[in-house]
C-alpha cells in the first residue's frame, strides 16, 4: 500500500472515531460530526503526515499501524490549527483550499468545537495501540505534545503574533517547523529509531515551508492561493518578505533546502528522503511572477 493510501486509510479510520462511530445506539450532535470531516476534507497536500511515513519507511518501518497512527495525529493537529487560524479572532478567512473555511460553513462556536475535537482526535489515535507499542505510543504522545503547545510548538507560534516585538526566526520555528519537527521525529520514533538525529532535518524543511508561504502570500492572489491572499501585510505579521524583501527570501529559501538534503541522518531509505526533499523544493519555489 502506498504512502497516500496508508494516510487516507488513517485518517478515515480516526474521524470515524471521533464521530463516535462504534458506539451504536449513542446520540451524537450531527452538526459537529459533520464539521470534523469538512475539517479534513478534502486531504489537501498532506505533507507531514507524508514526510512522517516517509521517514518511518526508511528506517525499516517495523510498526507499520503505529507509524500510520503517528501520521494520521500529526494531520489531525495540522487540520486543527487551521480550523482555529482562520476564525475571526485571527486570520479572519472566507475561504481554505478553495471552499469556505470552518466557521462559515457552520458557525464560528462550531469551529472551535471542530478544531478542539481534532486535537483530541489526534491524541486518542496514538493511544489506540496494542499492549507492545505502548512505550512508543507514549513517546510518540510526548514529541506530539511537545511540538503542539507551550513553550515551542504551534501555539507558541500563533503567540508569538500577539507580541509587540517578535523574533522571526523562533516565530518561524514555533508556527510551522514545529510539526515538520514531529514529522520527521515521529516517523522515526515509530519505527523504532531515536528522534533525536532527526531534529534538524524537521526543521529546515519547516523554515523553508514558511518562507515559501510567505512569499505566495505575497507574491500570488486568492485564486492561486485557495485562501485569501496577503493575509501578512493586512495583519501586520512578521514575515521572511518583510525581513528579506521578495529577492532575499528567494535566496534564503534555496539555501534552506540546500541544507535539509544535507542533514538527513545516516538510514537505509537515505536516497529516497533525499529525492522527496528536492522534489519538495521544486514545489515550493514560487513561480517568477509580480502581481500588478
Amino acid at each position: 500500500m502506498d504512502v497516500s493510501k496508508r494516510i487516507d486509510r488513517a485518517m478515515t479510520a480516526a474521524i470515524s472515531r471521533a464521530q463516535g462511530a462504534g458506539n451504536a445506539g449513542d446520540a451524537v450532535p450531527g452538526r459537529l460530526a459533520a464539521a470534523l470531516n469538512y475539517a479534513v476534507t478534502p486531504g489537501g497536500a498532506r505533507i507531514r503526515p507524508t514526510i512522517c511515513l516517509t521517514v518511518a519507511l526508511a528506517c525499516g518501518d517495523d510498526r507499520p499501524e503505529l507509524a500510520d497512527r503517528a501520521a494520521s495525529a500529526l494531520e489531525l493537529i495540522h487540520c486543527a490549527s487551521l480550523v482555529h487560524d482562520d476564525l475571526p479572532a485571527f486570520d479572519d478567512a472566507d475561504f481554505r483550499r478553495g471552499k469556505p473555511t470552518v466557521h462559515m460553513a457552520f458557525s464560528e462556536p462550531l469551529a472551535v468545537l471542530t478544531g478542539d475535537s481534532l486535537i483530541i482526535a489526534a491524541f486518542d489515535t496514538l493511544t489506540r495501540v496494542p499492549d507492545e507499542d505502548a512505550l512508543r505510543a507514549l513517546r510518540l504522545v510526548r514529541l506530539l505534545a511537545h511540538h503542539t503547545g507551550m513553550p515551542h510548538g504551534i501555539c507558541a507560534g500563533q503567540g508569538w503574533e500577539s507580541e509587540a516585538s517578535v523574533d522571526l526566526s523562533a516565530y518561524h520555528r514555533s508556527k510551522t517547523a514545529a510539526l515538520f519537527v514531529a514529522a520527521t521525529q515521529m516517523g522515526a520514533l515509530a519505527a523504532g529509531h531515536e528522534p533525536e538525529p532527526w531534529e534538524e532535518l524537521g526543521a529546515r524543511i519547516g523554515e523553508a515551508f514558511q518562507v515559501a508561504d510567505d512569499l505566495r502570500d505575497a507574491l500570488y492572489d486568492e485564486s492561486q492561493l485557495g485562501k485569501p491572499a496577503g493575509q501578512d501585510a493586512t495583519h501586520g505579521r512578521p514575515s521572511a518578505v518583510e525581513s528579506y524583501g521578495v529577492q532575499g527570501a528567494t535566496r534564503k529559501l534555496q539555501e534552506i533546502l540546500s541544507g535539509a538534503i544535507a542533514s538527513i541522518p545516516s538510514c537505509p531509505g537515505e536516497a529516497q528522503l533525499a529525492q522527496l526533499v528536492r522534489v519538495y523544493a521544486e514545489r515550493m519555489t514560487p513561480v517568477a511572477y509580480v502581481r500588478t
